[in-house]
């Protein structure tokens, strides 16, 4: 049957023109179709990296990972769109660590654009710096890139696929391709016979794939229809296979207990726990500890009995001592001005707005704790876990097992949430070192809850200071300055080994970049240097930028004494109209009238990010219980709906996870470790809190942008400038739990 297996140097990545391009660059080495990273068997045909045809069907090869987003679903729509075959007809895995795979997209986002006003030759510089994603390794999940990254380069695949399948049926029957038609999985002859494409897989060898043309989107029978999700049945009946559920002939089970304080340790003392009945070994890790046993449980509790002295954090020891350090960075040169319009004078000339607002470091909290399953020989290495970097995990965990990147093979599983941590190795890494330390038994590593939410890579805390001024009821002044660490420069070290120098984008994503017509507007970054684990949190910067900017935005429409949503419509109408018509869209869905009844309010906030406005307009009411969130209502235009009923449900999740956040979501620290261990200390949103949710799909922007995180950032702001309209006071740091009693 098909493989997975080693590189076939003869095998290359077809379409290479339309998908690869970067002959821009002029190197051969970056242009260069990556190698096919598939092999096959007798009656089998790998027809390019993405695409194989076994006797047993059509698999589709996925390079990005599924945890719960739909994108395998999606992925696979658009390969059976041009292959003319039926959803239900396409088996999808995922595939392994390999060139082929990097992401066209995700180095785009970097561009020093504000992207709503990007030219067309800013997009084309965007499409040609993707192809720099092969030459880091960047087969990367994240960014909201999936189906940017998926959108040409599948339906290619596709196409391409379908052309040299009719070749090959042609070559059989002794007609011309152009007398032939596909359809659900056949390619059909003027005669009326039929061919299955399964039957045509030993007659591919030696065909070349053809110049394609791709449907137009009135011909499209399967995108922009909801589908089926294809991951659902199995996560239905218990069936999917999440890294958690890894099961092996003659499998071990570990637990590992890591130094809170993100050092080492200066000692331990593992002989009793070591005498545990089935307890196999105690290993150390250096800056911690793991246990293998017979279960996880036993494990588990052996780790935890052992005695251990942590050496000191590094980073500031406390919650207050970081946000001294943001309140310090301000005093230095701001680290960018990625916006800087109209004149500095009259900024400084206005009489001004003051505000300043905070947001706390938050955890990733995935309901599948951190866990992965490796088995090691002495000569080869295999590893089992849910992961969104296989490249890059796969190079971390061969310079630990001290093996060559061709004797480790990484198998992607299912996820059970993620939201940006399993882009980190850490997890991995670790099980490779338990199982050298067993060699030629499979470890199953699972972490507790308290460990994984003690040990995550944080969203950063932010502070911003604000300032505007208004004339005529609209701002003629946006000034803002926001101090945070720098997730980039942490994250693109521990992945590639270092991260470029220069002003981060990261910082100000989601405040220098927002589609408003304010005549003076200007935006300043400043980079606090400490250093605490930190990490790409869903939406990244735009998830406090977001807060910040639209509730200023609220702030500056009560000094000028107008209408939020009103003001928002003058100010996005002329710069940016797909921001204009989501603004329209809440405005019509949820009846705003700019009153509310007593014990009602309603807040608006619109926040552009990843290419997608989204605006979004929360109700609350007073009850006895506490405030209860009674209605939500999200417009996002996302240029090209492939799949309505999936977006829908990527928006309302979204919300949710913003909502929660935003709500009670908070990590704190002391003497160097995390105070939160496990949700009760970390309260997510509970259902009886959800609203019901009403959203509108615009697709009036030229290009397909991202749907994964832009639903989160307008959750706080809307939420917050919510509890001003009921309570008629301006909560200006998260979370919001701790200035009302929300409903339970």
């Amino acid at each position: 049957m098909a493989s997975i297996g080693k590189i076939a140097r003869r095998s290359f990545l077809f379409g290479s023109l339309a998908v690869v391009g970067g002959a821009a660059f002029g190197a051969w080495y970056v242009a260069r179709p990556a190698p096919n990273p598939l092999r096959t068997g007798d009656g089998e045909a790998s027809l390019n990296p993405f695409v194989m045809i076994t006797q047993d069907g059509i698999q589709l090869i996925a390079p990005r990972a599924e945890m719960g987003q739909g994108t395998h679903t999606t992925w696979a729509a658009l390969l059976a769109e041009e292959l003319d075959v039926d959803l239900d007809q396409v088996t999808v895995i995922h595939g392994p660590p390999a060139k082929a795979y990097y992401n066209t997209a995700l180095l785009a986002e970097g561009l020093p654009n504000k992207g709503y006003d990007a030219s067309g030759f800013m997009h084309s510089l965007g499409e040609a710096m993707g192809v720099l994603g092969k030459v880091f390794d960047m087969q990367v999940t994240g960014g909201s890139t999936a189906m940017k990254d998926g959108f040409e380069r599948m339906r290619v695949m596709g196409a391409g696929a379908r052309e040299m399948l009719k070749e090959a049926a042609a070559r059989r029957l002794d007609v011309d391709r152009a007398s032939l038609s596909t359809e659900a999985g056949m390619v059909i002859a003027p005669d009326g016979t039929q061919i299955a494409y399964t039957d045509l897989a030993s007659d591919l060898e030696g065909i070349a794939p053809p110049n394609v043309q791709l449907k137009r989107p009135d011909e499209w029978r399967i995108l922009g229809k909801t589908q089926p999700r294809i991951d659902v049945p199995a996560k239905s009946t218990g069936t999917a296979q999440f890294g958690i559920d890894t099961r092996l002939p003659g499998m071990k089970f570990a637990a590992v207990r890591m130094a809170p304080t993100r050092a080492g340790m200066k000692r331990f003392d593992g002989f009793e726990a070591g005498r545990m009945p089935g307890v196999e070994k105690v290993v150390d890790l250096d800056d911690g500890l793991a246990v293998i046993a017979s279960n996880t449980w036993l494990a588990m509790q052996a780790v935890q009995a052992i005695e251990v002295e942590w050496q000191e954090a590094r980073y500031p020891k406390t919650t207050e001592e970081a946000f001294a350090a943001l309140d310090a960075a301000f005093e230095d040169a701001p680290n960018s001005t990625m916006r800087d319009d109209g004149d500095s004078l009259q900024m400084q000339g206005s009489e001004m707005i003051e505000a300043e607002y905070r947001v706390p470091f938050l955890s990733h909290a995935p309901l599948e704790p951190m866990n992965a399953t490796a088995w090691f020989d002495g000569d080869k290495l295999r590893i089992w876990c849910g992961n969104q970097g296989p490249t890059f995990l796969r190079a971390r965990c061969a310079e630990a097992a001290g093996l060559a990147e061709e004797d480790v093979e990484v198998t992607v599983t299912l996820m059970g949430g993620s939201f940006g941590r399993r882009g980190e190795l850490d997890y991995a890494v670790i099980a490779t070192k338990v199982a050298a330390a067993m060699p030629g038994t499979p470890i199953n590593v699972t972490w507790s809850r308290e460990e994984d939410m003690t040990h995550d890579f944080y969203r950063p805390p932010a502070v911003a200071r604000m300032k505007g001024a208004v004339r005529d009821g609209l701002p003629v002044v946006f000034d803002a300055q926001v101090a945070s660490p720098s997730i980039a420069a942490q994250a693109l070290g521990r992945w590639i080994g270092f991260a470029p120098s220069g002003p981060d984008r990261g910082i100000v994503d989601g405040l220098f970049n927002q589609p408003y017509g304010i005549p003076n507007y200007r935006v300043r970054g400043h980079r606090a240097m400490i250093e605490p684990p930190l990490g790409f949190w869903r939406s990244v910067g735009a998830s406090y930028n977001g807060f910040f900017h639209e509730c200023f935005m609220d702030e500056l429409a009560q000094a000028a004494g107008a209408d939020p949503l009103e003001m928002r419509l003058k100010l996005t109408r002329d710069e940016w109209l797909p921001a204009f018509y989501c603004l329209e869209a809440v405005r019509d869905m949820s009846g705003w009238t700019g009153t509310t009844p007593e014990g009602t309010g309603r807040g608006l906030a619109m926040v552009y990010s990843f290419g997608t406005p989204v605006a979004v307009v929360i109700e609350l009411q007073s009850t006895e219980g506490g405030i209860r969130l009674t209605g939500a209502w999200m417009a996002a235009d996302v240029g090209v709906a492939l799949d309505p009923g999936n977006i829908e449900a990527q928006l309302t999740g979204a919300l949710a996870y913003g909502l929660s956040a935003a709500i009670g979501e908070e990590i704190t620290f002391a003497d160097g470790i995390a105070q939160q261990r496990n949700f009760p200390d970390y309260e997510p949103l509970r259902l009886s809190q959800m609203p019901p949710v009403t959203v509108k799909i615009l697709q009036n922007q030229d290009r397909l942008s991202g749907i994964g995180e832009p639903g989160t950032p307008p959750a706080a702001p809307a939420l917050a400038n919510a509890l001003f309209d009921l309570t008629g006071t301006r909560f200006r740091d998260l979370p919001l739990k701790k200035h009302v009693d929300f409903f339970v």
